[in-house]
């Protein structure tokens, strides 16, 4: 019997998740279900479930927060949220699957499978879900903004700029958009055979690179003029020689 818990914060997706879990017939035992990064975290250390269903954003802060304070316990995560801007994070942070909402119940019962499949075999489970990624690569990255959602191809952004907690996207296309997350939120959803870290402030597109000079900057074919911090001027200097 797998030992199971659900931390989502919304009741109603707790409920139709712990039904369609119960109809697939897997042999899993839920234990509990949180709403809460602090709820999830005292229960996981309590119960130690061998797999949880983990939303990504929850009432008191996201499913990372979660994880960074039971990195010490051995469990297997399959994420499931509305938004995919998360992914290749929750990759790194050894995730069996990544599923969108609405759940999809053949979806579910595919992730559930790799459970058994893979057992303890972290690694394993690491390298799987890694592959699938790269097989379904995606070629843009979707921003949340006030208004909606802006979808922007990594072919057509030039540059990301930070500023107090908030970051904008330069488009190739003389568009920007503005984006309440800070830079470091974002640089992991950028592929990084393209993109660069120059800058505390900066992540740059490789492929709109024009010149380096030597005092420091980098200026892009555009014309626009980017710093070039100097614990990163040797890393830069070596991506845009290969």
């Amino acid at each position: 019997m797998i030992k199971a818990l659900i931390v989502e914060d919304e009741l109603y997706i707790r409920k139709g998740l712990l039904s369609m879990i119960q109809s697939l017939d897997k042999n899993i035992d839920i234990i509990g279900e949180c709403e809460t990064v602090q709820d999830a975290v005292t229960v996981t250390k309590a119960c130690k479930p061998d797999l949880i269903f983990l939303d990504i954003n929850l009432k008191d802060g996201l499913a990372f927060d979660f994880l960074a304070q039971v990195e010490e316990l051995s469990f297997q995560v399959i994420f499931i949220t509305a938004y995919d801007e998360y992914a290749l994070r929750a990759i790194k942070n050894g995730a069996i699957d990544y599923i969108l909402k609405p759940v999809d119940i053949e979806e579910l019962e595919n992730a559930i499978n790799k459970v058994s499949d893979i057992k303890d075999d972290r690694q394993g489970h690491l390298e799987i879900v890694k592959q699938q990624f790269v097989e379904n690569k995606k070629e843009h990255i979707v921003l949340r903004l006030q208004e909606g959602y802006q979808i922007i191809r990594f072919d057509a952004l030039m540059y990301c700029k930070s500023d107090k907690g908030y970051t904008t996207f330069y488009t190739d296309n003389k568009k920007s958009y503005l984006a309440s997350k800070s830079i470091k939120e974002f640089e992991d959803q950028l592929p990084e055979d393209l993109f660069i870290r120059t800058h505390q402030s900066y992540v740059v597109n490789l492929q709109f690179v024009d010149k380096y000079d030597k005092t420091g900057y980098v200026f892009l074919k555009s014309g626009e003029r980017i710093p070039v911090s100097t614990r990163k001027r040797e890393e830069f200097v070596s991506r845009i020689l290969q």
